[in-house]
């Protein structure tokens, strides 16, 4: 377990003249400080947030040069902390990791220890990082939207369904009983959003153009929403009585437009979730199910693997949303 090299290879972004590119460099490590841990990551996973991050959006990261990634999952490898040993197996997803602080595009990361969580049983650091932080706002999603829809209620819409928690999201509310339609823009990927567990794909450009007026006609018992816009905005207008809408993304558009009448008329709820600031409590006990009874039997079959050096191309394809399901990071086995 011990760490006898000098330097680590990480993913560095470096700016030049307003411009972002990034490579794979040697750096040094850190003083370890109170109540910190050095981990030896294994996998990590590349996010939307990691690909805004790489490109120089200042938004999500200050200064550079600067290490992405909001995922990662590893062994501890030193520790200055009561809350792990060496030795242990730890996620460590979101709070300000691959932000303002030095992310998971590494073979190490020091963070306080408040960020890690012990790597359940059941689930594998591979299959950890599968999920990664698009894994725990499924979870999220799905924990709050089953609290008050159930199969029996009706339908349920994904949208951004090809994305990272759109395709996790279907797999597990299909496991979970429930009949799922999946928005999408690529009609490519039919028969990958079928294989995952939808019941039907509904083109994206047909939900866009719904009609403009306040009320639509129920189609959804609820739905998980992954990219704002008006994509939500119809959703919201076309939901059930007393059905549930979750929104985790803004990558369509932050803005929704809408009257209160989904919501005072039908008794629409709208959920808002937000996997960065999470409670450890509640991140615990999404992740005991993804290990657990929500785990999708094809899990690996919704992710691409790739290594350090093959970022900026995938980071360039996330861009400009010709991924699909989950990019994986193998740094250490």
């Amino acid at each position: 377990m011990k760490q006898n090299n000098l330097t680590f290879k990480a993913f560095r972004v470096e700016e030049n003249d307003g411009n972002y590119t990034g490579s794979v460099k040697e750096m040094e490590f850190g003083q370890l400080n109170d109540g910190e841990i050095l981990v030896k990551v294994h996998y990590s996973s590349l996010n939307y947030k990691d690909a805004l991050s790489a490109s120089g959006n200042k938004g999500v990261t200050r200064n550079y040069p600067h290490t992405p990634g909001i995922d990662a999952v590893g062994v501890v490898e030193k520790s200055k902390s009561t809350l792990f040993k060496v030795g242990e197996k730890v996620i460590v997803t979101s709070y300000d990791l691959g932000m303002n602080t030095d992310g998971g595009f590494a073979e190490y990361i020091q963070i306080p220890s408040e960020w890690a969580l012990k790597l359940p049983e059941k689930l594998t650091m591979k299959e950890a990082m599968i999920y990664g932080t698009a894994g725990l706002t499924a979870g999220m999603s799905i924990l709050r939207l089953t609290e008050l829809v159930k199969p029996e209620d009706g339908k349920i819409a994904v949208s951004g369904s090809t994305g990272g928690v759109g395709s996790l999201s279907v797999s597990i509310l299909s496991k979970l009983g429930y009949s799922v339609i999946a928005i999408s823009g690529k009609e490519a990927n039919k028969e990958y959003l079928l294989e995952l567990g939808a019941g039907k794909v509904m083109p994206r450009n047909e939900i866009e153009n719904f009609d403009k007026k306040p009320l639509l006609k129920p189609m959804f018992a609820g739905a998980i929403d992954t990219v704002g816009g008006v994509i939500l905005e119809n959703i919201i207008k076309s939901t059930n009585p007393i059905g549930t809408v979750t929104c985790c993304g803004n990558v369509a558009s932050p803005k929704i437009n809408l009257t209160v009448f989904p919501f005072i008329l039908r008794g629409v709820t709208l959920i808002g979730i937000d996997s960065q600031n999470y409670p450890m409590k509640y991140r615990t006990a999404v992740w005991n199910k993804l290990a657990d009874e929500w785990k999708p039997e094809f899990l690996e079959n919704t992710c691409n693997e790739i290594k350090l050096n093959e970022l900026p191309n995938q980071i360039e394809l996330m861009l400009n949303g010709k991924l699909k399901g989950r990019t994986l990071l193998t740094i250490a086995k």
